[in-house]
């Protein structure tokens, strides 16, 4: 089955979430108002709410408690997007101007402060208070892996523990806690709760690894923006990093560029040749299988109904993705 094909067994799901999260930005306020809309309808693959309505297929799933979890996920993962692209300077995101462009820094941090406000509104839904935990340690571990890739811009001393600790903050946690939690809320045992979080943080670590292997690879078009771009934020990647370790010549080439943090309109082509040329992309998607691997093994373990092929197959896609 094509992803899809598993997106439409629950669309009508996914359109009482969209309504829901329209509905959960709304505000007096202009300015936040249409900043926040204009952040939902740039659209996303929205794959942290469709986890969490597949992990509750092996409890007692009902759309109506787990849109109180979906809808907070997606909006942490929205917010910390635009807090991002202020971080990054970005101009774009998915083709079309962040917030920070089209209004400004200022508007961009409390435009996002405003969207984890609202998530954390939205889940007082639930009084169970294991929900909240989860979803406040997931927060605190999201902004100390943003603090980290601040303290590593730039730094071309990096190693590869220190990158898998800051994807595993950044990315994989959310999406591993999108499967627990989608566990939790329906009400499904503790061991199928676990191995559906193992599964999410596996998914999760490939899904970035991948991620910044497209940066290398792909083009403006698939991208949205110039290939590169996490390199020319001083954003050091598990490509680079390999190739960095590999071969001396690219690692004065790349520090010598660190140094200089990348002045405007530099060319990068020898850098993303070299880098390409190294077998980083090939070493660094060997990881990502790894990953995919331990999230297949996680699978494994859990009760044999439909949905359970539907997490296979959207690890499959993650793991072949062209974007």
């Amino acid at each position: 089955m094509k992803l899809a094909e598993i997106y439409m067994q629950f669309q009508s799901d996914i359109t009482i979430i969209e309504k829901e999260l329209e509905s959960s930005v709304k505000s007096n306020n202009d300015i936040l108002q249409e900043a926040s809309i204009q952040l939902l309808k740039a659209g996303g693959k929205r794959i942290r709410p469709v986890f969490v309505l597949l992990a509750a297929k092996f409890g007692q799933y009902d759309i109506c408690a787990l849109k109180h979890i979906a809808v907070p996920l997606e909006l942490i993962h929205m917010g910390s997007l635009v807090h991002d692209d202020v971080i990054d300077d970005a101009e774009l995101r998915r083709g079309k101007k962040t917030i920070k462009s089209q209004w400004n820094n200022r508007i961009a941090m409390y435009t996002g402060d405003f969207i984890f406000g609202k998530a954390i509104e939205t889940t007082t839904f639930f009084d169970n208070p294991k929900i909240h935990e989860i979803l406040a340690n997931a927060m605190l571990e999201m902004c100390l892996g943003e603090i980290e890739q601040i303290k590593d811009q730039y730094n071309w001393e990096q190693n590869f523990r220190i990158y898998l600790r800051r994807i595993k903050r950044k990315t994989a946690l959310l999406i591993a806690v999108s499967c627990e939690l989608g566990a939790l809320a329906a009400k499904a045992d503790y061991k199928t709760q676990r191995n559906l979080y193992r599964f999410g943080y596996n998914v999760g670590m490939a899904f970035q690894i991948t991620d910044d292997v497209l940066d290398f690879i792909g083009t403006e078009e698939q991208l949205g923006k110039p290939a590169g771009g996490d390199l020319r934020q001083g954003n050091v990647t598990l490509p680079a990093l390999y190739a960095m370790h590999k071969d001396p010549d690219i690692f004065n080439l790349i520090k010598e560029m660190l140094a200089t943090k990348f002045p405007e309109n530099i060319d990068l082509t020898e850098i993303l040749t070299e880098v390409k040329q190294s077998g980083g992309i090939e070493y660094s998607l060997s990881i990502s299988d790894r990953y995919l691997q331990k999230a297949y093994d996680a699978l494994e373990q859990l009760p044999d109904i439909e949905e359970k092929q539907y997490l296979r197959e959207i690890a499959a896609y993650i793991g072949k993705r062209k974007f």
